[in-house]
């Protein structure tokens, strides 16, 4: 039996598709094995959203390649956002790489792996815009869907299914009680700084009785938090007739063994009254929301072919507060987009300030090619692009911090993630890596257990709380 390796790079979203590879793989034969260098094969599923995220899969691939001559693989091969989107110009660039696999090979990619270690050769595919490949109109995808490949929308085919139990496109990667669960793919939005929906494709909605299937697996599996993921989940159902976040939330609640579902990758100007009050009303989903604001000041969201102004964003978080003081919320910003002023740097700065997000990232904006942006006048000077990027970062930064401060003397339910020589979780405001953890003192707990903490102590936005 061939050992095949799979590495991911970028979102969670990615991160499911190798999950759904590793099905389709361990399905077609092939022993996944977490040491790259006892594997026959090593996949790398590569991120393609900025240049430096391409640079880190460049340089992954690059890695992978030189265990030709110092471990026993025999072929690297690529798949993912940058696979897909440069496909046969990546394969030139990169002849380190045995083969460029795209997402149309995604449902054979067994049998694809077993031709490349027997010496085949594969000819990579030429990128399209997969937005073309689904109707315009939303109502009309579902039924166009079946001839279109979109990773984590088709189940195994029945001679690989298993006999018993639910025929999920899955295996498990990493271990832990949280995982994602992808709702959806590709995206309707033409924001200016954004390629994704040119090789992700149109949005995409996944059936109802898929996801709860999946949900149900993942809580067969141990899972207690899922993460509910796509390119924009507030736009859950559009395409279904009659589907909708809202009414998707109370059916997951049902789900036996699930104890959290965190929401993530909303749009603002979509979060609409019967949503906002779903995500706080509804048992078991926890009150956190992941708001891609992007920036503040109106006319730089209008350049960006986005809606919204400090306003109506301090009014969303505003009432989000009301309903629940103690909810999480953070975003990402954009700084030294094409045109931007030293005005327009100020109103977001203010913003910042005002909004007292639980965590902010902040970007500096890199042209993405073939993007709106890209064309855009008053391009600014790198160097600027970062000192602006610097400020409102460190301005963020002492914001998130003081906020983490403010949540001192809070009590609040923890999932237990790691055990050793202490305990680590996080709380109900924080999300899977990148907005912190709380450390648990003095507990005699499991991973996987859900606890009662109070936060005694911040150290930058990381908790330290002890058992209530």
């Amino acid at each position: 039996m061939s050992k095949v390796h799979i590495q991911t790079l970028g979102c969670a979203r990615n991160d499911v598709d190798s999950e759904e590879l590793a099905g389709r793989l361990d399905a077609g034969g092939f022993q996944l094995v977490a040491d790259p260098t006892e594997a026959d094969i090593v996949v790398v599923n590569t991120c393609g959203f900025v240049e430096q995220a391409k640079k880190d899969s460049v340089d992954t691939l690059l890695a992978a390649a030189d265990l030709k001559d110092q471990g026993q693989a025999k072929a690297v091969v690529a798949v993912g956002c940058m696979a897909e989107r440069y496909g046969i110009e990546l394969a030139r660039e990169l002849p380190e790489a045995d083969a460029v696999l795209g997402f149309d090979q995604y449902a054979d990619i067994a049998d694809r792996l077993k031709h490349i270690l027997a010496g085949g050769t594969h000819e990579s595919h030429v990128p399209r815009d997969r937005r073309k490949l689904l109707p315009l109109a939303p109502i009309d995808r579902a039924a166009a869907a079946v001839s279109v490949a979109t990773p984590g929308h088709a189940p195994l085919p029945e001679g690989l299914a298993p006999s018993s139990g639910p025929r999920v496109v899955r295996r498990r990667m990493a271990g832990g009680p949280a995982a994602s669960l992808k709702i959806a793919s590709g995206c309707d939005r033409r924001c200016a700084f954004c390629a994704i929906p040119t090789f992700r494709g149109s949005y995409l909605s996944r059936p109802v009785d898929d996801i709860l299937t999946e949900a149900r697996w993942l809580a067969s599996e141990g899972v207690k938090e899922v993460l509910l993921v796509s390119e924009n989940t507030s736009s859950y159902g559009k395409d279904l007739g009659g589907a909708s976040l809202e009414m998707l939330l109370p059916q997951l609640a049902r789900v036996d063994g699930l104890e959290w579902i965190r929401v993530s990758y909303l749009q603002p100007a979509e979060l609409r009254p019967s949503m906002l009050e779903a995500m706080l009303s509804t048992d078991k989903v926890v009150p956190y929301f992941d708001l891609s604001f992007q920036h503040a000041s109106a006319p730089v969201l209008r350049r960006m072919r986005r809606f919204g102004d400090p306003d109506s964003f301090l009014s969303l978080i505003s009432k989000i507060r009301d309903a629940n003081p103690a909810a999480g919320i953070r975003s990402n910003v954009i700084a030294g987009f094409p045109g931007e002023t030293e005005a327009d740097v100020e109103t977001l700065r203010q913003f910042i300030i005002e909004a007292r997000l639980d965590v902010l990232g902040v970007f500096g904006y890199s042209d993405e090619e073939g993007t709106e942006g890209e064309r855009l006048d008053g391009h600014l000077d790198p160097e600027e692009v970062d000192r602006r990027r610097t400020v409102l970062a460190n301005v963020a930064e002492e914001v998130c911090e003081a906020r983490a401060l403010d949540r001192i003397g809070e009590f609040s339910q923890v999932l237990v993630e790691e055990t050793g020589e202490g305990a680590v979780g996080r709380a109900l405001h924080q999300g899977p890596e990148t907005d912190g953890s709380v450390e648990i003192r003095h507990a005699v707990v499991a991973a996987g257990d859900i606890v009662t903490v109070e936060f005694i102590d911040a150290e930058g936005i990381d908790m330290v709380g002890e058992l209530r």
